[in-house]
């Protein structure tokens, strides 16, 4: 399971720098702990243009992590790996959504399937990556996901719990 961490695992607020202002969405730790019990890998893949652009430190962006997951420890949820990409949009790198380099990196290093993966994410850059890594896609809708539906994500679900039954039945779905 390929996680957007911005608008999906925490609230969204602009370049985040500050542990103090992270926040799980409600939902987020439960749903995770069931698709751990269901035998996902849980996998961060996001884009930290911040640190790129000047605006974050690399150790701020260590310590909004850090925050994550232990809020998300505390609530009995480990993730497997996280894989931030810092470069600037004009960077022009390969692990850059919506490259899907992140992804098949991941897949590489944690011995993955692609085909039998899914990325949650809300924007349809998240989608493509997902498209072109080969994963299901699920796009959890928030403030950035207005017109999410030219990007043709597999479903879409308004709270972590209809990300959990978008996932069940694209598993009866696709096998």
């Amino acid at each position: 399971m390929f996680l957007d961490r911005d608008g999906v695992l925490i609230h969204d607020v602009g370049y985040p720098r500050d542990p103090e202002r992270v926040r799980l969405l409600d939902g987020a730790a439960a749903a995770l702990a069931r698709l751990r019990q269901w035998g996902f890998a849980l996998v961060v893949v996001s884009n930290q243009s911040g640190v790129g652009r000047g605006l974050v430190t690399a150790g701020e962006a260590r310590r909004v992590h850090d925050r994550m997951t232990a809020d998300l420890a505390a609530q009995g949820v480990a993730l497997d790996a996280a894989y931030y990409c810092f470069h600037a949009p004009e960077d022009g790198c390969e692990c850059r959504k919506p490259s899907p380099g992140m992804l098949l990196q991941a897949a590489r290093e944690l011995n993955l399937d692609p085909a039998r993966s899914f990325l949650v994410g809300d924007k349809a850059i998240d989608v493509e990556a997902g498209r072109r890594a080969g994963c299901r896609t699920i796009v959890l809708t928030g403030p950035a996901s207005v017109g999410i539906e030219e990007s043709r994500p597999c479903a879409v679900a308004a709270s972590w719990p209809e990300v959990v039954e978008a996932v069940k039945a694209l598993r009866k779905q696709y096998g």
